[in-house]
């Protein structure tokens, strides 16, 4: 079977089709192919989305439980398709999705989730809000939070969580009765360090710059980034991060390589950034690619992915073709992997109750591996959507374009779960929330001085 698709992806490759005769035709000579191949799979996917229906939770997934993360990760995709489509048909429902998770405290921590968040969910609620800015997605309301305000708003409150252990860097979870308190990880990190990148880029505040490298600094110094590139995925600080669990899960190397790119481009063309994303995209490619078919490596060829790790290949896509923009000369050897692994996304898409939900397993082509779900509808839509990338623009900065209305305090009202402490009187857990504060509020001081 193996050596059954290696061949079909040689002689597809070899005679240049671009053509996918399937239940969702996919011509990715034509644009206006790759338009409707998308909005067919991006119809399929919000048919999981109950959030504007009774009983429902706005901008969640449901469950069971009831899935902020991949929300998230929903909206940051539904946000590529239109940039890349033009497709308004969801703008209201993503808008109003992301603004229903900002929070008490405009920080998207929302206290209703406090019993599941971590550091990388918060992580990437602030990168669906980062390319919202970047993009010049439809502004919300002035009485809510900008998008660049809610991005910030999510680095300066985990620009105050590093510790000493381990030499700095993120905890996984954000509160210390949450399971993973003690663990520090690549994504975690990742999303802090991609978000830093990208806010230095659009702001042109340098300070975001260096926490920026200071992340990526403490990553390779800890282990969790090899000298061959490879990102392990974190290690528990009772062992000073020594334990380093070594699976691969492609988003980390993805988000990486994002930030890696944009600091690249940041720097204009810096040595050390060039190395940097050089040094991942030959990894990524070496490890999740094989034939030029994007692979979850770790779940895929047993199915044994749990609902988050459905979803990866969506940031991978996405992440992709967001690095042809920050380093233009990654484009030729990028786009042969997403225009390969758009056919064969494309031709997953022929199982479930309608005939055209898509798989996983992008290597068996039309042989439907029997997945469904909201994850699978992201990978294979940002599969086929980023084939779209040379036809738009990069990504927007405050001085080129950018609307999106900032706030270099964003955050500093936010503060700690008073359960995150237990018992504790009701005086204690009042200190601990000033504490917090005035933390926070020394932190967004850092970025006081650049108006936005």
């Amino acid at each position: 079977m193996l050596s059954t698709l290696v061949s079909r992806a040689t002689a597809a490759l070899l005679l240049g089709s671009t053509t996918v005769h399937a239940v969702i035709d996919l011509d990715l000579t034509s644009d206006a192919s790759i338009k409707n191949a998308a909005a067919t799979v991006a119809y399929d996917m919000m048919t999981f989305y109950k959030g504007n229906t009774t009983g429902g939770i706005i901008g969640v997934l449901p469950g069971p439980p009831p899935n902020p993360p991949d929300g998230c990760a929903m909206w940051g995709t539904m946000i590529d398709y239109w940039y890349y489509t033009g497709d308004t048909s969801y703008n209201d429902v993503v808008q109003a999705g992301i603004q229903a998770q900002v929070g008490e405290h405009d920080d998207m921590m929302p206290s209703n989730w406090s019993q599941s968040m971590g550091n990388d969910d918060q992580g990437f609620w602030g990168m669906t809000a980062m390319s919202a800015a970047e993009t010049n997605f439809q502004n919300p309301a002035s009485s809510q939070p900008g998008w660049l305000a809610l991005a910030q708003a999510v680095f300066n409150t985990q620009a105050v969580r590093p510790d000493g252990n381990c030499g700095g860097g993120l905890r996984w979870q954000v509160y210390p009765y949450l399971t993973g308190y003690d663990y520090k990880n690549s994504i975690a990190n990742g999303c802090f360090f991609a978000l830093g990148a990208r806010l230095a880029r659009y702001t042109h505040n340098t300070t975001y710059a260096q926490y920026a490298e200071t992340a990526f600094t403490w990553i390779q110094s800890v282990g969790l980034m090899d000298a061959s590139y490879n990102v392990y995925d974190g290690g528990h600080i009772e062992t000073n991060c020594t334990d380093i669990n070594k699976v691969q899960f492609s988003y980390n190397a993805g988000v990486w390589l994002l930030g890696a790119a944009t600091m690249y481009n940041y720097t204009n063309g810096s040595a050390i950034w060039k190395t940097r994303t050089d040094g991942l995209l030959n990894n990524m490619f070496t490890t999740f690619f094989p034939n030029d078919i994007a692979t979850e490596i770790s779940c895929e060829p047993e199915l044994s992915c749990t609902t988050d790790m459905y979803s990866f290949k969506a940031f991978d896509m996405r992440w992709l073709a967001a690095t042809t923009k920050m380093a233009p000369y990654t484009t030729t050897d990028i786009m042969q992997r997403l225009s390969t692994s758009a056919k064969y996304a494309a031709e997953q898409c022929n199982g479930g109750a309608n005939g055209r939900m898509c798989g996983l397993t992008w290597s068996k082509g039309t042989v439907w591996d029997g997945t469904q779900g909201v994850g699978q509808q992201m990978a294979a839509m940002s599969a086929i959507f980023t084939n779209l990338v040379p036809n738009v623009a990069p990504p927007t900065t405050n001085d080129t374009g950018g609307t999106s209305i900032g706030n270099n305090a964003a955050g500093s009202q936010s503060v700690s779960n008073p359960e995150a402490i237990a018992p504790v009187t009701t005086a204690d857990r009042a200190g601990a929330g000033i504490v917090t504060t005035i933390i926070l509020m020394s932190a967004t001081g850092m970025f006081g001085w650049m108006s936005f």
